[in-house]
């Protein structure tokens, strides 16, 4: 297996488990991650912006500069996904693993590949809801991940070996959450970085390559700010 086919498989395993890299089931249902950090304002109850309102908030390549080449949205896969070895990801059930468990009334999803490395590539989601509703959904699936440093995912005939660790969040919105994956898979191996910053009603959630997501992360938050 090459290790862009790995670092493939290693984002549709994160979207099967925690729906951050665009395998919910429908555009208006979502889920999202864990918390970090908690802080900031007191969550306040305001309608959900429409889905062209959170299109128009998604980064572009102009946004990210060269070298970056927007991807087509994966096809949907039908296999069952089965969580191994942790407790408390399998105590969710199947559909929070797959992304319709929880729900978010709006939800928005670009994909970038950046031309530098195979193996790189970046993706941005965007989810609205009330802010508590978006605390605690985020914070349900993130606590099970990082209450298991070690486990696996089995979708189909194929197993992924995954490790969670909790990672240093940057202190910007309303709360943060940042954790690292690492995926490994017919020998080889992927770290996959992802980071969520809750800004009122709106979750932004940036996920790839750790590089690329401490590059763009400030990027993604402005555009959703100054677009308001």
């Amino acid at each position: 297996m090459r290790r862009s086919t790995t670092t493939a498989l290693g984002l549709s395993a994160v979207c099967t488990v925690l729906a951050l890299t665009g395998c919910a089931s429908h555009d208006e249902s979502a889920d999202s991650s864990a918390p970090g950090h908690r802080g900031g304002s007191t969550p306040s109850v305001s309608a959900p912006l429409s889905p062209t309102q959170l299109n128009q908030r998604l980064l572009n390549e102009s946004d990210l500069g060269e070298g970056y080449t927007r991807k087509p949205e994966a096809a949907r896969h039908n296999d069952d996904v089965t969580v191994i070895g942790c407790p408390a990801l399998e105590k969710l059930g199947g559909d929070t693993a797959t992304g319709s468990g929880l729900d978010f009334a709006r939800k928005a999803k670009v994909s970038f590949a950046y031309s530098g490395s195979s193996s790189s590539e970046v993706s941005e989601e965007l989810y609205s809801d009330s802010a508590s509703k978006l605390s605690t959904g985020i914070g349900k699936v993130f606590d099970a991940m990082l209450s298991c440093p070690s486990y696996q995912v089995a979708s189909g005939s194929t197993v992924v070996d995954m490790g969670t660790e909790k990672s240093a969040a940057p202190d910007v919105g309303d709360e943060q959450w940042s954790q690292l994956l690492t995926f490994s898979a017919g020998g080889q191996r992927s770290v996959v970085k992802q980071t969520a910053i809750r800004s009122g009603d709106i979750l932004v959630v940036v996920s790839g390559s750790p590089g690329l997501v401490d590059a763009h992360l400030d990027k993604a938050l402005a555009k959703v700010r100054t677009a308001r």
